[in-house]
């Protein structure tokens, strides 16, 4: 086949295009822009474009497919010359399902922990070398892309991103996939710059259920009121597993988890997490991989990428980075920051980066989510929100929303900055969540700081 990608350059899109290549199929690319690591892997595999732009000139009728990003607009001028061609345009969670279509599909969704529970699953898989199909959204240790795809395993695996397919199919991702098996770890409000109200957000995931393949298999989070209340309220003929934070303890700033076999020592760590290990964990009993076999390989996995992520420690201080942005996830990650390490001062830094985020109206979500810090920090920079085109945000209806008055709050990337390493960061735990980085903060020289 010959494919040319649209927006070649995304983190989904240049994985995809990738795997394909592997493949065998013939591909070709645009992109107005391409940032790193997808520029340097696409060049790796001879399929970083010549020249960044559009190019009309690229489509013709030798194509079979379009493969359109997110990224690009509806009236791109590649895109514009495909329709008038009357190609086939696909969005890459139609062209994943196409290439699945015969394949057992597991789906991982949920507003917060797809990434870590899809990840403790491929770990598991690779650990006892079972060869599946994949696509995920962060990068894993062990995987060079993030998407594979093979004629012959009978298994996928596919993270559920409730995000619109492209410019031209506005459904969320995870309605295209229509699962066999799947799971459901949380529903907090999310994207509200396309789902307006907590109820229409909501029923993306009742529509994500009601589109399983009768018979199929739905592991959900039962200590998650609203996925409780969405799942069981199905009428779709499937079976359905709930799951729940396994019992556990912590023990000298290491958690172990309580088996049938013995307490089991973890790299990772926080109730949320515990949580994403027994969805996984039944999950990987439905790919066949039994009890036993799950604990020996979740032992040593360390986490997915921006996850609670470990980027320093030394003596009595420890630096996590982590993609936390929306209120649940910000409010689940800094608790277990803290009751990982309750004897020591935690302190929390969130930048608000993304659309939601910078809302006024939604800003009020963030209530409590940083209480659990010793010390809290917000960064946000007041470009962001005009480039958004946002309403401008005071430092005032921050501090409101968040309801701490000892909130820090910083506009000014260097303040900021100045702030974190004039720090006396003995005994502490530094934990930085954000989508961004702070208006270019070096995290590697910040790792000089322990």
């Amino acid at each position: 086949m010959n494919i040319h990608f649209i927006a070649i350059g995304g983190s989904a899109m240049h994985n995809l295009a990738i795997a394909l290549h592997q493949k065998g199929y013939q591909v070709s690319g645009s992109d107005d822009t391409i940032h790193n690591p997808s520029k340097s892997k696409l060049e790796k595999y001879g399929l970083l474009p010549n020249d960044f732009g559009w190019f009309p000139e690229k489509i013709s009728l030798k194509l079979d497919a379009i493969i359109l990003g997110m990224h690009a607009k509806k009236d791109n001028s590649e895109l514009l010359k495909a329709q008038e061609l009357g190609l086939k345009i696909y969005s890459y969670p139609e062209f994943l399902y196409e290439q699945s279509i015969n394949k057992t599909r597991v789906v991982i969704g949920g507003s917060h922990g797809k990434t870590t529970i899809t990840s403790m699953i491929l770990h598991v898989l690779n650990y006892h070398e079972k060869e599946v199909d994949y696509m995920v959204g962060a990068q894993l240790e062990g995987f060079e892309t993030m998407v594979h795809l093979t004629e012959e395993n009978d298994f996928i695996i596919l993270e559920g991103d409730e995000y619109l397919s492209s410019p031209i199919d506005m459904r969320p991702k995870f309605h295209l996939y229509k699962p066999n098996i799947a799971l459901l770890s949380g529903i907090a409000w999310d994207h509200i710059n396309v789902f307006p109200t907590f109820e229409n957000y909501t029923d993306q995931f009742r529509i994500f259920t009601d589109s399983m393949v009768p018979g199929g298999s739905m592991v959900y989070n039962e200590e998650d009121a609203v996925v409780k209340e969405v799942v069981e309220a199905s009428v779709n003929q499937i079976k359905k597993y709930a799951y729940q934070t396994p019992n556990h303890f912590i023990e000298n700033g290491v958690t172990y988890l309580e088996t049938t076999e013995g307490d089991l020592p973890l790299e990772i760590f926080g109730k949320h997490n515990l949580q994403n290990l027994a969805g996984a964990k039944w999950i990987c009993q439905h790919m066949g991989i039994d009890e036993d076999d799950f604990y020996e390989a979740i032992e040593s996995f360390s986490g997915a990428s921006k996850r609670l992520e470990k980027i320093a420690e030394h003596n009595g201080t420890v630096i996590f980075k982590d993609f936390a942005h929306s209120p649940s996830k910000v409010e689940a990650t800094t608790q277990a920051v803290k009751n990982q390490y309750a004897n020591r001062t935690v302190l929390a830094c969130l930048e608000l980066h993304t659309y939601s985020s910078l809302n006024a109206e939604f800003l009020a979500e963030y209530k409590g989510a940083l209480d659990a810090a010793d010390i809290a920090v917000v960064f946000y920079s007041p470009h962001a929100v005009k480039i958004k085109q946002l309403e401008e945000v005071t430092k005032t209806q921050i501090a409101d929303a968040f309801e701490r008055d000892d909130l820090i709050i910083y506009t000014n990337p260097q303040e900021f900055k100045d702030f974190l390493f004039q720090q006396n960061t003995e005994n502490t735990a530094l934990l930085l969540m954000s989508s961004g980085n702070y208006g270019g903060l070096d995290f590697e020289e910040l790792k000089k700081m322990v």
